[in-house]
């Protein structure tokens, strides 16, 4: 009898867990998106300009130095603050300065940022400025462009190649 009683609750307690995971995975909706939303998402990796020129030693610095040291130049390790602006409609959506990394401020910085933006019409104005020697932005892109509900637009950055790509 108690094997019986056994089978009966093993049959009951699978059943209430099925009802558990059926009802979870189909009765609360969820949306992601409100039906007039679209994101924008910006995501790079970048080292910002090393902080000052290389320079050259003078021949009393090298005759200071150890024989297996005596490189002529000199140059910083020390990589520049990078500051990102995002402007869509002239309005800043994102604004930001990220230091560089590492022990010695040398390693770049990684970026990831989702905006969820109304569809439509919009001006995106995207800078980046990755050099405490430049006055102004290094990198400047406008672009004009219509978002969809639901869409996904993805800024990249690659200094080799010009700077933001938008797709």
């Amino acid at each position: 009898m108690k094997t019986g009683l056994r089978y009966i609750l093993q049959i009951v307690n699978y059943s209430i867990f099925m009802l558990i995971i059926w009802y979870f995975s189909v009765a609360p909706a969820y949306n992601h998106l409100a039906p007039c939303q679209a994101v924008i998402v910006l995501a790079f990796g970048h080292a910002g300009q090393p902080i000052s020129e290389c320079r050259k030693r003078t021949p009393e610095e090298l005759a200071a130095l150890p024989p297996n040291m005596r490189n002529p130049m000199v140059c910083p390790r020390e990589r520049s603050p990078i500051e990102v602006e995002l402007l869509l409609d002239d309005q800043p959506l994102f604004v930001e300065t990220f230091s560089p990394q590492g022990v010695s401020g040398d390693w770049g910085v990684d970026v990831y940022q989702k905006f969820k933006v109304p569809i439509g019409q919009h001006n995106l104005k995207m800078r980046l400025k990755d050099s405490v020697r430049a006055k102004d932005f290094n990198y400047v892109h406008e672009v004009d462009m219509e978002l969809i509900a639901a869409q996904l637009l993805v800024i990249d950055f690659q200094a080799d190649k010009g700077g933001f790509n938008v797709k």
